[in-house]
Formats: C-alpha cells, structure tokens, sequence
C-alpha cells in the first residue's frame, strides 16, 4: 500500500457521518422506496449526528416507474438535501433523448420505452405503418409534452461524483492512474473492464453501481452495489459508520 492509497478495510466515513450508498434503481420505485423505509428506520433508532444517502444513478430506464422514481427523488432532496443524486449513463441518455430523439440511440435500446410509458407515451407507436423513425419522432414529441419541467432540471442538476471520508462515490468508476479530481465524465458514468481489472488501491475506495452483479460485490478497492434491482428485484446499498461497513438489502418482485 502506497501513502496515498486505502484499502476497503481501513477506510472511515467522516466522524460523526453514516453513509449509505443506494445502487442502480431502474425504475422501481417499490424497491427505492422500500430502501428508504429501512434507512429512515436505522436513521430513527440508532440515531447519528449526521448522514448522507448517496444514489448512484440509472433512476430511469427498463423497470415500470422511472416517472415515480424521479419525483420520489426530487421530494427527498427538498425534503432534506442530505439525500445526493448522482448521474448514471441512463439519466444522461434520458437527457440526450429529449435533445434529440435518436432511434438507435442508447434509450430507446436499453429501457427507454418503459421511461416513456411510465409517463403515458407509447414510443413503439404503429412502427409498421409510419416507419421506426417516424414512430420514433411522434412519440418523442409527445414525451418531450410529457415530462415535467422540474424532472428535466433535476436530471441536469446531477453531479458525477462525491467524496466522503476515505470513500468516492460514482455511477460507474475510475481510470486506474489518473487522479480522481481529473477523471472525465465519460469514464465516470460508463467505464467497466479496465477499471474493474486493475489490482491495486486507489486514493479512495470506489462506491459504484452500473454492472450488475448477482450480490454486492466488496473488493479491497472497490465496492459495486448494483444487483439488477429492475429485474432480480433486489436494491442493493452500502452503509458506512465510522469503521463499520454493511451491506443492506431489500427485496421486491423479481421479473
């Protein structure tokens, strides 16, 4: 271990802070919701003299209400901005998508048709009648109609990384070898192997989620929360007091 590097055993939250680090939520809002429950619980009964809960994106995309969970999230940050959303490639393709209504894009091949049926768009439309494009641009339209205001200023207010204590916190990783302050967007929300791969420590450890995992995944440098919650039904979250270090789950409907 290098003076600059921790390992997943040594590392602290700051003192008198509990982290929670909630993974990708694709569209369940039961299973975020049911997470919540079950911090505000732990918040209750074994109270802390602060917290953060950390959400490491993809709120949209593939399960059934991306819309609920949107507006789940933007009621909890009003309600107390403790609760930190960081953007995942889906919310960023979501935005992209509303830009310009890409048909082979990353929506509409990953999920994005049931992010707009969550807000009562049919993007499918009668592709065999008006072309895929077409059908495509229509709906768009209408989601673009759809989607509230506050939702689109609340995926463009997302930030890509946090660090907390000995912990950094992004969707979905680093580029082993460059310091984390100069790490790009592009790495942040959708680097997997080579990051993955590498076996030494970091500055920090790593808090993701964006490749799933059958079961969280704590590695001396890294810990990967994401359990493929919109179909496994499983949301996985990392909890940091002091030394201690939990993983907390719940379950939901598997599809």
């Amino acid at each position: 271990m290098t003076e600059t590097s921790i390992h997943y055993l040594d590392a602290r939250a700051p003192d008198g802070m509990r982290l929670y680090a909630i993974g990708d939520v694709h569209g369940r809002l039961d299973l975020l919701a049911a997470m919540h429950r079950r911090i505000e619980s732990e918040l209750e009964y074994k109270p802390t003299a602060d917290w953060r809960i950390i959400h490491l994106g993809d709120y949209v995309d593939r399960g059934p209400d991306s819309k609920g969970v949107i507006d789940f999230l933007i009621a909890a940050q009003k309600r107390d901005p403790r609760n930190v959303m960081l953007a995942g490639n889906h919310d960023i393709g979501f935005l992209d998508f509303l830009d310009t209504p890409d048909p082979d894009g990353l929506f509409m091949r990953y999920g994005g048709v049931q992010t707009a049926q969550s807000y009562g768009v049919d993007l499918t439309g009668d592709a065999s009648w008006f072309g895929k494009a077409e059908a495509v641009r229509r709906g768009h339209q209408a989601l673009v109609s759809a989607v509230p205001q506050a939702h689109v200023d609340f995926l463009r207010s997302l930030q890509l990384s946090l660090i907390s204590g000995d912990f950094f916190f992004c969707h979905a990783g680093i580029r082993p070898g460059v310091p984390l302050e100069s790490q790009s967007p592009q790495d942040l929300v959708w680097i997997r192997d080579v990051f993955h791969n590498h076996p030494g420590l970091y500055p920090k450890v790593i808090v993701h989620g964006h490749t799933p995992v059958p079961e969280a995944e704590v590695m001396p440098n890294r810990v990967n929360v994401d359990t493929l919650a919109w179909q496994s039904g499983m949301l996985s979250a990392l909890a940091v007091d002091g030394a201690d270090k939990r993983i907390l789950t719940v379950q939901g409907k598997a599809f």
